[in-house]
């Protein structure tokens, strides 16, 4: 295949009624100011046409197969057509708005595996408007973790890590009401996590020894079970096996005294318990330029850190800086990952 340093980024359209659609024409219409990567769109090209006009935005639009996709970007915006029209109206989904980001996410899946795409960004999809058509999967990650499988005949454990300059982080039970965290949090499991996480640093951020603490589940890591026994029943045990293995990893430790300055200086990537525990410091840091990395897949995925918004969708109002995160941090990832083989 190609070298993946001139492969396009694979862009998908997210939930068509949401700001996924306004922030992709926009970063296009800044791409020489803002120095982007070459992508193509997966969408409906007269659907995007139409939210261009919109957006009061003048942009050439250029319908084109992935590999002539690096060569239009200078002076259009390349589209990967959808095969059917989307008809939904800024911050209202309708009937094709499911379909169009299911197909979307399913194209730039073929596309990278088939070595046609350096890697995959995804634009913000809703998941009750998937899930009112009958998507049968938690979310985007699951998804893209199933497709992986479809292509590949091989199990992919996807890991969600948010990350940023000031700060990386990754929940190990994720979306979860708080009641069943304790349930479900296993030492099994946070080894499996720290492993992916380990393995995925050094392999597509090129961090030789990745340092990684893990925050206790507790107030105080459970204060040696006088404020809960899980820290020292499931968690310690995991940190201990991990560090049999020769990772670099340190923990339980208090999460109420990871994330200010001078502690940060001390990890690559903290490794917490539950959802909010993770995302809390991270958006607090770094809200507007934050970016979802899926780790454990086999490629490179990347995501703006927001969803879809939309309350102020075809307004042209909505902040692009974590979608251009994204684009950037996907481009360089891409550009140190090792080649893929494509999908047969």
């Amino acid at each position: 295949m190609s070298d993946s340093l001139a492969l396009p980024l694979a862009l998908t359209l997210g939930e068509p009624a949401g700001i996924g659609p306004d922030l992709t024409i926009q970063l296009w219409h800044r791409r020489v100011e803002l120095r982007l990567p070459a992508f193509y769109l997966i969408a409906d090209p007269e659907f995007i046409k139409r939210r261009a006009r919109v957006l009061g935005l003048d942009v050439a639009l250029d319908v084109v197969k992935p590999a002539q996709a690096s060569d239009a970007f200078a002076r259009a915006l390349p589209i990967s057509p959808l095969d059917s029209p989307v008809t939904a109206a800024p911050g209202k989904p309708d009937a094709s708005s499911a379909p169009a980001a299911v197909a979307s996410i399913r194209r730039a899946v073929a596309d990278v595996l088939a070595g046609q795409a350096a890697a995959i960004v995804t634009n913000p999809v809703a998941k009750n408007v998937l899930y009112r058509s009958g998507f049968a999967e938690p979310g985007h990650t699951e998804f893209l973790a199933k497709l992986a499988k479809e292509s590949t005949g091989k199990n992919a454990t996807p890991v969600m890590m948010l990350w940023s300059p000031e700060l990386a982080v990754v929940p190990v039970t994720i979306h979860l009401p708080f009641r069943d965290v304790v349930s479900k949090l296993t030492s099994d499991l946070v080894v499996e996590t720290a492993r992916i996480v380990a393995r995925d640093l050094t392999a597509r951020f090129g961090i030789s020894r990745p340092r990684i603490v893990v925050a206790g589940l507790n107030p105080h890591a459970g204060e040696q079970g006088a404020l809960g026994e899980e820290d020292g029943k499931i968690v310690a045990p995991a940190v201990k096996q991990l560090q049999a293995e020769g990772i670099d990893v340190i923990g339980p430790l208090p999460a109420d005294t990871l994330f200010h300055e001078r502690a940060r200086a001390t990890y690559d990537v903290a490794l917490c318990m539950y959802h909010d525990q993770a995302l809390i410091p991270i958006k607090t840091l770094a809200f507007d330029h934050a970016v979802n990395v899926t780790l454990g897949l086999p490629f490179v995925r990347t995501s703006p850190d927001h969803g879809t918004a939309f309350d102020i969708a075809g307004q042209g109002i909505a902040d692009p800086s974590s979608l251009l995160a994204a684009l950037a941090l996907a481009a360089r990832l891409s550009a140190t990952a090792p080649a893929l083989v494509p999908a047969k």
